[in-house]
């Protein structure tokens, strides 16, 4: 095993390509640390969850390799996936049984968990989601957040070394959402790697240590949250009440994509002294309130890597 060097997920080149031609990804080389919450961002129809299903051994590559603890797969998948939890689309669930009974089935299926010690197992994984006082309803009356939260809670009966979640706090409420990146970040420091998928850049600005952004199939980038988001150059942002007249000198001075609000200006800062634009606007007689850079968010670096805006539908 070479998880130190390779990290928890490790690709090369990895490529799928369907029938018909349709190349879902495209030489993916990608590396998650041990110990990360790894983000992986892109736009519907990217390839990220085709990914995934790779990773687990569920879609057989074209081409290329992936490691997952240090193990090939799909070829080792059997010694592999006893170690991860997953979430991938949705849950699968009987609706005529109750969460409760759901979990107990999960357990069951599992030739490693101790039949003795299963029911315990099951209550502490609904305390650990939040859904203790629904384990008696039947899965079927569960709204789409419930089924989610019940999904994770299957992915943590037992302790795991990597836990992938695709779109994790999808159809949660905010406080939902809060409760599962408090769980993220609790179970990364017991020493859980996460990977998970998210439209959200907010999330991953917020739970996530590292991100890769992928766009038509192929990695655009990887790396340190913290890192990718200074790639991006932040906002210059001006606060005055001669917005419209700001606009002007500002596109002048050679600021790019310059919006005018009521009181504020944006754009994009020039190759130059930010003090001589600033006295440039003074000059021409703008009362400036509020002058400086914005720094730039996941967001600004995704849109600057990809040229495109960010899905939100998923």
């Amino acid at each position: 095993m070479d998880e130190g060097e390779g990290g928890v997920i490790h690709t090369r080149g990895l490529t799928k390509r369907y029938r018909g031609g349709q190349l879902a990804v495209d030489g993916l080389d990608l590396t998650v640390p041990a110990g990360s919450v790894f983000g992986f961002l892109g736009p519907n129809g990217s390839g990220k969850t085709t990914t995934i299903r790779m990773l687990m051994g569920l879609v057989e590559p074209t081409s290329g390799t992936a490691r997952v603890l240090g193990h090939a797969v799909p070829r080792s998948s059997r010694a592999v996936l006893p170690r991860v939890g997953a979430l991938i689309e949705g849950p699968a669930l009987y609706g005529f049984l109750t969460g409760r009974d759901n979990l107990l089935r999960y357990d069951a299926a599992d030739p490693a968990a101790d039949p003795r010690t299963r029911r315990a197992r099951v209550a502490a994984a609904l305390d650990r989601v939040g859904l203790t006082a629904a384990a008696g309803k039947k899965a079927k009356a569960y709204s789409l957040g419930m089924k989610q939260r019940l999904g994770l809670a299957a992915a943590l009966l037992q302790p795991r070394e990597l836990l992938v979640l695709d779109e994790p706090t999808n159809g949660l409420d905010p406080q939902g959402m809060r409760e599962i990146r408090s769980l993220v970040r609790e179970l990364a420091s017991d020493g859980t790697t996460v990977f998970l998928s998210s439209h959200l850049l907010d999330e991953i600005e917020q739970v996530c240590t590292h991100a890769a952004v992928m766009a038509r199939g192929r990695l655009v980038t990887q790396g340190a949250v913290a890192e990718l988001a200074a790639g991006a150059r932040g906002r210059l942002v001006v606060t005055t009440p001669d917005a419209g007249e700001a606009a002007r000198v500002l596109k002048e001075q050679g600021v790019g994509d310059v919006v005018a609000d009521e009181d504020r200006v944006t754009g994009d800062p020039p190759e130059r002294d930010l003090a001589e634009v600033n006295a440039a606007l003074v000059t021409a007689g703008v009362r400036v309130r509020g002058f400086g850079l914005e720094r730039a968010s996941l967001e600004d670096a995704f849109v600057a890597l990809t040229g495109e805006g960010f899905d939100v539908a998923g």
